[in-house]
């Protein structure tokens, strides 16, 4: 049991009962080597191979160290304490941070593989620790991801206004105006714009380059939009946003994805014009927020 604890916290994939495999490095062997002369001295057999993959195999080796699962999971533990950073002591925030970068670093530890998952739960993480710096000291005007800050917003101050965006609007876009819609700007009117110059000085732009709501670092536009209107710890949305963000640029997957891509097809193929797209994607948001909301 001791020796099986060992390969599980090295991150060890299990190509069957008794084979595991890592990544070739010197300091993997090593402790291969120890572990195989441990289990010789209670009277076990242990052989170290080093393994040259063929055509896909590579690939198919890779997908067993994959660490999506245990980052949507850490995830999902950040947004759920961020809703509840506010209404615990001082005292108490400081250890509930560290331990949500406890959690991370373990599993980065051994994601040998590191790619979107890991930037996105950083991210969220990184995010959730100025939140709790803040908490403790005093309140920025800023909310800070990393090197990047996003001056936080009154959305008092963009009532009634035109919003505009690229024509044909796809997953960002269409949850970025349900948001505007919802939470922003409740009288707000879109314009579908042919070209992003075609934007009037008038109206907001979102999500194309120059715009003043867009992709800024790891986020896509949704997200800048929760973060901008101080929208972050509203758990339900938090959720949508992570799902606008894996359908929009990848990263963690979530299960409703193929669902919301399939609907929002489906409405495209039905809608007129991007009028008609956005109203039937309304109703659709509407019931994710709910859903999300519900659990």
């Amino acid at each position: 049991m001791r020796i099986w604890r060992t390969l599980k916290g090295m991150g060890c994939a299990a190509l069957r009962d008794g084979v595991y495999l890592l990544p070739e490095s010197t300091e993997h062997e090593e402790i291969f080597s120890n572990l195989a002369e441990e289990i010789k001295k209670v009277g076990g057999s242990a052989h170290i191979l080093t393994v040259e993959s063929r055509d896909k195999q590579s690939e198919d080796f890779r997908t067993l160290f994959d660490r999506s699962a245990e980052y949507a999971s850490l995830k999902e533990e950040i947004i759920k304490s961020r809703t509840s950073l506010k209404s615990i002591e001082h005292a108490a925030i400081g250890r509930v941070v560290k331990g949500l970068r406890r959690d991370f670093n373990a599993i980065a530890k051994v994601d040998f593989f590191p790619g979107a998952t890991k930037i996105q739960a950083e991210t969220a993480l990184t995010e959730a620790e100025v939140e709790a710096a803040a908490l403790v000291v005093i309140t920025p005007d800023e909310q800070h991801i990393g090197s990047i800050a996003i001056t936080q917003l009154d959305s008092a101050a963009y009532n009634g206004r035109l919003w505009a965006t690229r024509r044909h609007p796809w997953i960002d876009r269409l949850a970025s105006a349900w948001l505007i819609k919802r939470f922003i700007d409740p009288d707000a009117k879109f314009l579908w714009l042919e070209k992003p110059e075609d934007c009037p000085e008038s109206a907001i732009g979102f999500d194309f380059k120059g715009a003043a709501f867009t992709h800024i670092g790891n986020y896509v536009t949704f997200e800048t939009l929760v973060l901008s209107f101080g929208l972050g710890s509203d758990t339900g949305l938090m959720r949508l946003a992570g799902l606008v963000h894996f359908l929009d640029v990848g990263g963690i997957p979530v299960k409703e994805a193929s669902g919301l891509e399939t609907i929002l097809l489906g409405a495209k193929r039905k809608s007129a014009d991007d009028d008609s797209l956005l109203a039937e994607a309304m109703i659709t948001f509407d019931y994710l927020y709910a859903a999300y909301q519900e659990k």
